[in-house]
């Protein structure tokens, strides 16, 4: 039996519960947490904690890892919408994809979100070569640098839809406290009738991950093919199973929110890509009011969620033209919403300091340059840490997984091996298109 650590001299900081000068002793799950003053060494390995903030670990409510190597490809076409950013980059991306492409994308993603303290992903992968996709997703961010992952394959009529569905089930088949799979849709429109009632009748209880109405044209597309909005029609194919991920739902109306109360589903908000893609910011004020649960992801945009955290909060305040439309307490339940959500997937309790919870656990250097305490500690964290967020160390699980910043030597060496596989995938889209290198 290892050694349980304790991390002392601590600010300690979990959503709820906050001690300016205190310890946490761990080993695979919480053991004990408090003051400094009730702290009695048992023999653990001591870690020490002066000047540092001790918090949960993070998760992103939505991601594409494979956007990974989106980075720095520069793309010659202009784009004039929604549907042109679509088909002319992520299209051709994930097109271009292979299995080792995905690996090494999942290596690179992986580890720079451990970087910003994120510890779990909820991705949606999509690639012209299906079978085995999640698995070497989950073979690069699970197993080789240990993140937890909610993985779920897009399945679209633009690919082999028999294969997306059963890439989905296989991998849903199997499960951990590490690992799960989601049924992945990429969005209504590109998703026939025939198609939804094939993933109906392979859906079984499992949750859907699928984008919503993230511009006009997938309302508008619904509206005139099927004379209905989109979440009336996946609720009419009977898909909106309880903590199904509804993602974006920049434009449902009344109605759709109601039945995504009704169905118990949670909405992923990713105000960073929205603003990219010039669409609109999300409608929290709608979500709240239906008391519909929001998770946060960052689209594959980046490696950070804070930097959503932030951009949410902002967003919100122009969208309502009130300063006071969303505070750090709508920030507060949407984080412990996120690891509620994940928690109920993988059957772990993430997100407290308390006796049984998963030690999923990050520090944070911060020295307060004004007073600290319970009242007003999330706002030294959104004003003072969020815009520059980099842990210094992050556990998983009781293993300590990033120490002073770095990860070990080996996975470095491997995520240094990702560039000559995104050279070929950006290769591929060049040969493609008739274009030299």
């Amino acid at each position: 039996m290892r050694l349980p650590k304790a991390i002392i001299n601590a600010m300690i900081y979990d959503y709820k519960s906050f001690y300016p000068k205190g310890y946490v002793i761990f080993s695979d799950t919480i053991i004990d947490c408090g003051p400094m003053e009730s702290f009695d060494d048992q023999g653990f390995e001591i870690i020490d904690g002066t000047d540092m903030l001790v918090m949960p670990s993070l998760i992103v409510g939505h991601t594409h890892i494979y956007s990974t190597f989106a980075r720095g490809w520069l793309n010659s076409f202009n784009y004039e919408g929604f549907m042109d950013i679509l088909e002319k980059q992520w299209w051709r991306l994930d097109n271009a994809l292979h299995k080792d492409a995905m690996y090494y994308s999942g290596i690179v993603n992986a580890i720079d979100h451990l970087k910003n303290g994120v510890t779990t992903l909820i991705d949606h992968h999509a690639s012209s070569d299906v079978y085995g996709s999640l698995y070497t997703l989950k073979k690069a961010v699970t197993d080789t640098v240990g993140l937890r992952g909610l993985y779920a394959f897009e399945t679209s009529d633009r690919f082999d839809v028999k294969a997306c569905i059963q890439e989905n089930v296989e991998f849903a088949a199997k499960k951990s406290n590490f690992h799960k799979g989601l049924f992945g849709l990429h969005a209504s429109l590109s998703l026939s009738e025939e198609t939804l009632k094939q993933v109906k009748a392979n859906l079984g209880r499992s949750p859907i991950h699928i984008h919503v109405a993230e511009d006009k044209l997938d309302q508008e597309d619904c509206l005139k093919r099927y004379g209905e909005r989109v979440i009336e029609r996946l609720d009419r194919h009977g898909l909106l199973n309880p903590d199904s991920i509804i993602t974006h739902a920049l434009f449902i109306d009344e109605n759709e929110a109601d039945i995504l109360k009704k169905r118990q589903c949670v909405v992923a908000l990713n105000p960073s890509s929205n603003m990219n893609n010039a669409i609109d910011v999300p409608n929290y004020k709608l979500l709240k009011a239906k008391e519909i649960p929001v998770i946060v992801g960052n689209d594959g945009i980046s490696s950070s969620i804070t930097t959503e955290y932030l951009n949410l909060f902002y967003t919100q305040h122009l969208r309502e033209n009130h300063p006071g439309a969303f505070t750090l307490n709508d920030l507060a339940t949407i984080i412990d919403d996120t690891y509620a959500y994940v928690s109920r997937q993988l059957d772990i309790k993430l997100g407290r300091f308390q006796t049984d919870y998963v030690a999923d656990i990050m520090m944070v250097p911060y020295v307060p340059p004004t007073p600290i305490n319970k009242d007003n500690i999330l706002g030294h964290l959104f004003f003072g840490m969020y815009n520059s967020f980099k842990p210094h160390t992050v556990f998983i699980q009781g293993e300590r997984v990033l120490n002073a910043y770095n990860v070990s030597p080996s996975l470095m060496n491997t995520y240094r091996q990702a560039s000559s596989h995104a050279l070929k995938v950006w290769e591929k889209i060049k040969e493609e298109l008739g274009e030299k290198s």
